[in-house]
């Protein structure tokens, strides 16, 4: 999309627009609501926050903050679960973890994802020093294909292709 000035089209994609629906359904219901079991003292939601530091940007959908002093993301995806947290979600929550810890100043430990489409089913990820390592090099590897204009090598699961908007032009 930055590279070749290709649009991603997400308004076509229905998974796209029912987690926008999700998202804005949680922004207006249950604005008081603190998630008790996790010990959630506070939390903000739809928290927009960028890191010129790291060159990136995220809304997160929900900044909560624990009774020990930290602070986690909360993301809801309309997914299922399927027994394990998959990477890709795993590292948006590092990510998402890094912004929390630069803005707000304090620890970030742990992620939660919410799997709406598993009956709100919240799984909780850990996060070590060493995903914010592994994530900062994502970053810097993505902006050197963007400085660079070239294609990452494509999938081998190519059951992920079958949401891709760029499976068409994909190498």
């Amino acid at each position: 999309m930055h590279c070749l000035g290709i649009p991603q089209r997400e308004e076509r994609r229905y998974k796209v627009l029912k987690g926008r629906e999700l998202h804005k359904a949680r922004e207006k219901t249950n604005r008081e609501y603190v998630r008790k079991r996790l010990n959630c003292v506070r939390k903000e939601i739809a928290v927009y926050l960028t890191s010129h530091k790291y060159h990136f940007k995220g809304e997160v959908d929900e900044v909560l903050f624990l009774d020990d002093g930290t602070a986690a993301p909360m993301d809801y995806k309309y997914a299922e679960f399927k027994g394990t947290v998959y990477r890709t979600h795993k590292y948006q929550s590092v990510l998402y973890g890094l912004l929390i810890r630069d803005h707000f100043a304090v620890d970030v430990k742990r992620g939660f994802v919410c799997y709406t489409r598993s009956n709100n089913y919240v799984a909780e990820i850990e996060i070590r020093q060493r995903d914010y390592e592994r994530v900062k090099e994502i970053v810097r590897e993505i902006l050197m294909m963007i400085q660079r204009g070239y294609y990452p090598d494509g999938t081998k699961q190519k059951a992920r292709c079958v949401d891709c908007t760029y499976r068409n032009i994909c190498i």
